[in-house]
């Protein structure tokens, strides 16, 4: 079994043109650890209902999580069923945070969580916050879209709607599934984790970065070989701000770049000789 990879990591938070910050994020990519793990949360519910939505289920599955993988093994061996676990403990947070506080019915919360373990990535998402893997200089969503998006495209595809309709649908946000402490329609789990392969940049986002296109986010991350995440992260950013969009939601991501530990030291070397440019 080849050594697990080394972390480069990075998360950040942006409010856009909101007045406040319903998104949530943590991260742990420790350098060194065998598991790198990272859990994001876009609320739902409006001011002092959203905001709390997030952090109370990006604190309930962090925790469990991290308390989970102290034994890497067994960790592995069981860890879709402890994302699925964590995710049904933070919805019952919600239902009875509810119960205590009536007035914040109606209060919900996007998940993607990931677990990185042995080069292989688990996940479990609910709502429409992408997970984000770019190889060879392509970018693909790796998680389901729990919003109306997907149908609609497919009417675009099929000719029942023109391509403007469909980027302007009413409905195009609206959510399929979500956590809100009821049933939960529909949950992204796959039982087989994706391999991962030294030099994948994963994201790790709210639906906030999908104020840029795919082609757009590409574009950042070919003209950012060899720049560390925390500055892939401010040119995200700053290449939302460009946009100058008066809607930007709120904006959070975790940037998280693997490399085999042999080639850090080389790799960083060779970053200071020469760019390296992402052609096509």
């Amino acid at each position: 079994m080849r050594p697990p990879f080394d972390f480069d990591a990075a998360s950040a938070l942006s409010k856009g043109r909101r007045s406040y910050q319903e998104d949530a994020v943590i991260a742990d990519f420790s350098r060194g650890s065998e598991v790198g793990v990272a859990v994001l949360a876009d609320g739902m519910g409006g001011h002092a209902a959203g905001d709390v939505a997030s952090k109370i289920v990006v604190t309930e599955v962090f925790s469990e999580l991290m308390f989970q993988r102290g034994d890497v093994d067994a960790f592995e061996n069981k860890v879709t069923t402890h994302l699925f676990e964590a995710a049904m403990a933070a919805n019952a947070c919600l239902r009875d945070h509810v119960a205590s506080y009536p007035e914040t019915h109606g209060m919900g919360a996007t998940l993607v969580a990931t677990v990185i373990i042995n080069r292989h990535l688990y996940w479990i998402s609910i709502g429409d916050s992408p997970l984000f893997l770019f190889r060879d200089g392509e970018l693909s969503q790796l998680n389901e879209d729990h919003s109306m998006a997907p149908q609609i495209d497919y009417m675009v595809k099929s000719g029942l709607l023109d391509k403007e309709e469909g980027q302007c649908h009413p409905d195009r946000n609206t959510l399929t599934s979500v956590l809100f402490g009821e049933d939960i329609p529909k949950i992204d789990c796959p039982a087989d984790p994706a391999a991962l392969q030294a030099g994948d940049i994963l994201i790790v986002a709210s639906d906030g970065l999908q104020f840029l296109t795919d082609e757009e986010i590409a574009q950042v991350l070919c003209a950012s070989r060899g720049a560390q995440s925390a500055e892939i992260a401010d040119r995200l950013l700053n290449r939302l701000r460009e946009q100058n969009d008066p809607d930007l939601d709120n904006v959070s991501f975790s940037v998280v770049q693997l490399q085999d530990a042999d080639d850090c030291k080389a790799q960083s070397e060779k970053s200071q000789l020469t760019g390296i440019r992402c052609v096509g």
